[in-house]
């Protein structure tokens, strides 16, 4: 492997769990703040938590709502700017055509939106005695898969509950992802359960990297995230997690490591393509 091959097969992956509160502009310049922390320590790529400029909830995501480019989206555009970075903005409500979207947007190096990646599966579940949640009832749903290339490798995106779909991380593997970005806010109900669980499973699953970043634990908020921002490897391994505070976490990715772990237990060569598979419908 070449001098500037073997560069690029590692990078340092930055992770930020943010406290949010009810002040935006307070979450904006904090965010700011934490993201520049991380590239300052290295970080080529760094995630922000689901709802990281607003509190998570129903009755907060209309009250919250911006256009995509708007304000949040700007100071996002300028931190990756100024820092150099890949940036993956967590998500924010997004209004669209009288819509509301619980929405990502990933900037490069110059500042510029490589892609939108809108919620597909909302969070709507009822856990009898524990948690009710209808995103639903405020939200529409994403209808596209969402990718963007860096120099070191493809990534693929998702929110939070997208998480529990297996197919697409299957597919964002298929078309060449080796690193799966999650921004989310689990709660004090499935976060215990299966926060962990889920990232380790698409990760071994498809032999892939998996990040998630959360909001940092509010006891006081109406929703209470879980927290512990993770970096799981294709061997299933944690190898990076937060506590419930407020924090920025690091992992080093190495493709040559995902790369090893594909040669070993090849299942990308033993998949039985003549019985099964998992397809795109929409490509959106």
């Amino acid at each position: 492997m070449s001098g500037i091959s073997k560069a690029m097969s590692k990078f340092r992956l930055g992770v930020v769990q943010l406290l949010v509160t009810k002040a935006k502009a307070d979450n904006l310049q904090r965010a700011c703040s934490l993201v520049k922390e991380a590239a300052g320590q290295g970080a080529k790529v760094v995630v922000l938590p689901e709802c990281f400029n607003s509190p998570y909830g129903t009755g907060f995501f209309a009250e919250y709502a911006e256009k995509i480019p708007g304000e949040s989206t700007h100071v996002l555009s300028e931190a990756a700017k100024e820092c150099g970075i890949y940036l993956v903005g967590g998500s924010i409500p997004e209004e669209d055509g009288g819509k509301l979207f619980n929405t990502c947007s990933v900037f490069g190096p110059d500042g510029k939106l490589l892609v939108k990646h809108r919620k597909i599966h909302l969070f709507d579940i009822d856990v009898p005695g524990k948690i009710r949640f209808q995103e639903s009832e405020t939200l529409s749903p994403g209808s596209s898969l969402s990718m963007f290339e860096t120099p070191y490798c493809k990534i693929g995106v998702g929110i939070c509950y997208d998480i529990r779909f297996s197919e697409l991380a299957q597919i964002y593997a298929k078309k060449g992802c080796q690193l799966l970005v999650y921004p989310g806010a689990f709660n004090m109900t499935t976060g215990p359960a299966h926060w962990e669980l889920l990232q380790r499973a698409r990760a071994v699953d498809n032999q892939v990297y998996v990040a998630t970043a959360s909001p940092a634990r509010d006891q006081s908020a109406s929703y209470v995230a879980w927290g512990h921002s993770s970096v799981v490897n294709p061997w299933g391994e944690v190898i990076t997690k937060a506590g419930s505070e407020e924090a920025v976490v690091y992992a080093d990715i190495d493709l040559q490591y995902l790369a090893d772990v594909r040669q070993q237990i090849p299942i990308t060569m033993q998949r039985r393509d003549d019985i099964y598979n998992v397809s795109v419908v929409q490509e959106g």
